[in-house]
């Protein structure tokens, strides 16, 4: 039985790729490390809580001692190593923050992976998951591909961006067996309502203003979670060795007209008047070092792996908004903060 390390697994992208993992494997022990920040939120899967090959640990990859111990006293073959601070503007007033989880705890990870499992690799695995975010930003025209140079420009960026050279560092000095992927933006259920589009849900239900920054013509490619998690199966299990693999949604959108759609789309929901939630945009100050435009051609994945989003943007959108519509509850609990109290409940 195959031993399997996913870190931010109680996160937005990471709790999909632990569900499949649990339910798509039953033949590989599961194990959930996740610090609980305040976008770890365990009732994201509660419906794996009790399988057979699942287990959680509540645990800071910060902390060097723990990490070690963990892999010594479990032996994994691989890890799947999703744990990040990822909100940009978070990023801007607490940058420290961002080094500490995304390069410190990184570096833990490889140096307890490079110790436990020393110099036989065979079997072994780690998967580090980034962002189009170190590529910078494009204008007009172009895609980001594997070869892109790195441009990071804020602060996540940054930090993202050094992670990702210190794991091809030890793959080219220690030989240790790695795959990165960088992936565009990712949208879909249980993602927690800092970022655009469940922010924008949640307001809308609400009839909050919509806040837009700048012109609103920053463009991202957008990418629905769950063909993530497919695509990260695909690559844990047949990517090449110290190999980079985009992930990107085919799907490139100024962040206006996505607001515009995702509001016509909450009308008809909602059995609201046309136009009533666009009344909601309200344009706000642009944020420091916003990068215009980014763009992902994941080309190389396709080819290799077969690989390719099962959804338009609009069908994503759409199960999204049916998806937060029908779990309110959750999405009560996630902004009131009372999901905090789950593993309370579960766990102690």
């Amino acid at each position: 039985m195959k031993k399997i390390l996913i870190t931010g697994g109680a996160g937005f992208i990471g709790s999909h790729v632990v569900r499949r993992f649990v339910t798509q494997y039953p033949n590989y022990q599961i194990f959930n490390l996740d610090a609980l920040t305040y976008a770890g939120n365990l009732e994201n899967i509660a419906d794996v809580d009790k399988s057979p090959n699942y287990t959680f640990i509540k645990g800071d990859i910060v902390d060097a001692d723990f990490i070690t111990d963990l892999f010594q006293q479990h032996q994994f073959d691989g890890v799947l190593h999703l744990a990040a601070e990822s909100h940009v503007d978070r990023s801007i007033t607490d940058p420290l923050a961002f080094v500490k989880t995304n390069v410190i705890g990184t570096m833990n990870l490889l140096n307890a992976a490079k110790t436990i499992w020393k110099d036989n690799f065979e079997g072994k695995r780690f998967y580090h998951i980034s962002t189009d975010e170190v590529y910078g930003s494009l204008g007009a025209e172009g895609l980001f591909t594997e070869t892109t140079a790195y441009d990071p420009n804020s602060p996540y960026s940054a930090s993202k961006a050094s992670s990702d050279h210190f794991v091809r560092a030890y793959g080219e000095t220690y030989g240790l067996p790695y795959v990165i992927t960088n992936c565009s933006n990712n949208y879909g259920p249980n993602h927690f309502p800092e970022k655009l589009v469940p922010l924008f849900i949640h307001n809308i239900i609400n009839n909050k203003p919509l806040p837009v920054y700048g012109d609103g013509k920053y463009t991202r490619d957008w990418l629905y979670v769950i063909d993530h998690a497919i695509a990260i199966d695909l690559v844990f299990h047949e990517g090449k060795n110290h190999e980079t693999y985009n992930i990107g949604g085919f799907n490139e959108w100024q962040n206006i007209d996505l607001v515009k759609l995702l509001c016509r789309q909450m009308d008809t929901k909602l059995g609201r008047a046309a136009g009533e939630s666009e009344k909601l945009i309200t344009y706000v100050k642009d944020r420091p070092g916003h990068d215009l435009r980014y763009a992902i051609d994941a080309s190389k994945i396709n080819k290799e792996l077969g690989w390719k989003p099962s959804v338009t943007f609009e069908q994503g959108l759409e199960k999204t908004i049916e998806w937060y519509l029908a779990n309110e509850e959750w999405l009560r609990n996630v902004t009131s903060g009372d999901y905090q109290t789950y593993y309370q409940k579960q766990y102690l």
